[in-house]
């Protein structure tokens, strides 16, 4: 058991380090080049190394999400339902694993086929064709799910690193209830601003890697916060 959960979470840690920093390089580096470069220089770009990143990028996640949730139910029974749920270890990690379950199904769900879309849109233009019309569209829904996705890393990562080397973090609680309101309620509308419309004021600090940092701080303060005061 003990050597199997190490295997776990070494592939976890290295498939996990894979897609985190392909997210990062999309967000902050590839995007913003994107956004300065000639229209032929992006197209080629597109149908280049855009699927090769991606590729890497979907199943790193891939592998991070399988590898987490075999080490969650490991450690679930070994524990025991009752104190898993009741214990620091497994409130933290039931949180990070909310939001990387949510950024696992972006990635499959919505960033992967909206880039696939904006793909072939630029071979279409690359062979002297018309771009897609659900190119744009596309595209933005892709950038804002990465963005949110972004987002959710940064609170993701501290709830994974406490649940082992943060116990004080939770406390011991008759109850739970309003906390696990409050983070579904919050994660959720996060959530659903990157999948409802493309436009509008919470839509506004996505367009930035500085208003996207800013807004992933905040979720990490507000929910430690939460947290301290509520279990």
């Amino acid at each position: 058991m003990e050597f199997t959960l190490f295997m776990l979470r070494w592939v976890h840690f290295l498939s996990g380090i894979t897609w985190i920093g392909i997210l990062y390089y999309f967000n902050f580096v590839q995007t913003p080049f994107f956004a300065e470069t000639e229209a032929g220089i992006r197209t080629a770009a597109i149908q280049k190394l855009v699927p090769r990143a991606l590729w890497w990028f979907r199943w790193g996640a891939m592998f991070t999400f399988l590898a987490g949730i075999l080490i969650y139910i490991m450690r679930m029974g070994e524990m025991g339902g009752a104190l898993f749920y009741s214990s620091s270890y497994g409130v933290t990690i039931t949180v990070g694993g909310l939001m990387g379950t949510l950024m696992f199904l972006n990635v499959w769900l919505v960033i992967w086929p909206n880039q696939q879309i904006v793909i072939a849109s630029a071979n279409q233009v690359a062979g002297g064709g018309q771009a897609l019309p659900a190119a744009a569209g596309a595209g933005r829904r892709a950038a804002l799910t990465s963005r949110t996705n972004t987002v959710f890393s940064i609170p993701m990562l501290l709830y994974m690193g406490a649940a082992s080397h943060y116990s004080p973090m939770v406390h011991q609680s008759d109850s739970r209830a309003l906390f696990w309101l409050l983070v579904i309620v919050i994660i959720g509308a996060v959530e659903c601003n990157a999948l409802l419309g493309t436009q509008g004021p919470t839509k506004v600090p996505l367009d930035s890697v500085k208003g996207t940092l800013w807004v992933g701080f905040l979720l990490t303060a507000i929910l430690f916060l939460i947290t301290l005061a509520l279990t």
